[in-house]
């Protein structure tokens, strides 16, 4: 299955493809996207979503996986990652692409096993799922890899547990209770912080 992953901003979003199946996953293309911040805020929301619809375009992936946004504080920066998350999400709906959600913690247990990993854990991870020694761009383009790597093992997960596929990252059902069985399985062996 050839996955196409995001990962959304305004100045900067990382945008993978990664193709194959299981155990012979690989990268195809990962780039990240700039828009200029001297740019007038509507085109350069423009700008993305041209460049989205062209990487569609080439790669013609099946799926697509975007990690939702979480943010602490800032508001201003939570509303042009929103926006700039939106136009990902037009473009995707606009070329056909079937598209999942994934928050953080979802994109860390399914790369690196623990929703606490750490960024250089889900980086190294990915480069060793990819079979790469490095993902040439900034940490956006890891993520993006990560985003689609998630993309696929929760596809594998739920072809064995058996769970309906969805348009929604929250499972449901068997893989929902499959899911929850494996975190608390994780809860209880984890490491936790003194």
């Amino acid at each position: 299955m050839r996955v196409l992953g995001v990962d959304p901003g305004l100045a900067r979003t990382g945008v993978a493809v990664i193709d194959g199946g299981v155990g012979a996953l690989r990268l195809v293309h990962a780039v990240c996207v700039e828009t200029s911040p001297e740019v007038d805020g509507g085109d350069r929301l423009a700008g993305l979503f041209a460049a989205i619809e062209k990487l569609i375009a080439m790669y013609r992936p099946e799926a697509a996986a975007v990690e939702e946004l979480f943010f602490a504080s800032n508001r201003r920066s939570a509303m042009q990652v929103s926006e700039a998350r939106g136009v990902i999400l037009l473009a995707l709906a606009r070329g056909g692409v079937a598209m999942s959600s994934y928050t953080p913690l979802q994109v860390k247990e399914s790369v690196a096993g623990w929703g606490a990993a750490t960024k250089p854990q889900v980086a190294r991870m990915t480069r060793a799922l990819l079979g790469l020694d490095h993902i040439l761009g900034p940490d956006d383009v890891t993520d993006a890899c990560a985003v689609a790597l998630c993309h696929h093992h929760r596809g594998r997960l739920a072809a064995v547990t058996g769970g309906a596929r969805s348009r929604r990252a929250a499972p449901a059902g068997r893989l929902g209770a499959a899911i929850d069985q494996a975190r608390r399985r994780q809860a209880a062996v984890a490491p936790h912080p003194t």
